[in-house]
């Protein structure tokens, strides 16, 4: 039954991270050489700090386009305030977390420590399992 089926079975366990202090120009080139539209951002000890999306990354080019700098690092760019979802929290609870805010992935933590990434297309991937 799908309301049985945890974040862990189909979180990405190893999604591509940022850390604050990356160049953001390397940053962008990460997200569009794994073709994804964010990753989270850890500090040293793997904690979670924050997320990049490319929505976020778009400021870099304004920036660049009214001011002329170019660059800059993560943490100037990042979001802050991120909402995260437990790895035994039910798929059905994500899709519908998804429903209802904009996002397309939110990280997966546990104490704090990331431990994966949960997608829109995860959550569809699981739904194609039951069938």
């Amino acid at each position: 039954m799908l309301k049985d089926i945890t974040v862990s079975e189909f979180m990405a366990a190893n999604p591509v991270t940022f850390t604050a202090e990356m160049e953001i120009l390397h940053a962008i080139h990460a997200l569009v050489e794994n073709r994804i539209s964010g990753a989270p951002v850890i500090d040293d000890h793997g904690d979670l700090i924050g997320m990049l999306s490319e929505q976020d990354c778009i400021a870099v080019a304004l920036n660049a386009a009214y001011h002329g700098e170019w660059g800059g690092k993560v943490s100037e760019y990042m979001n802050h305030e991120v909402r995260t979802i437990d790895a035994e929290a039910s798929i059905v609870d994500v899709a519908e977390m998804f429903m209802n805010a904009p996002y397309r992935r939110y990280p997966v933590v546990k104490d704090n420590r990331l431990i994966g990434q949960i997608s829109r297309r995860d959550v569809l991937r699981a739904l194609a399992v039951l069938r």
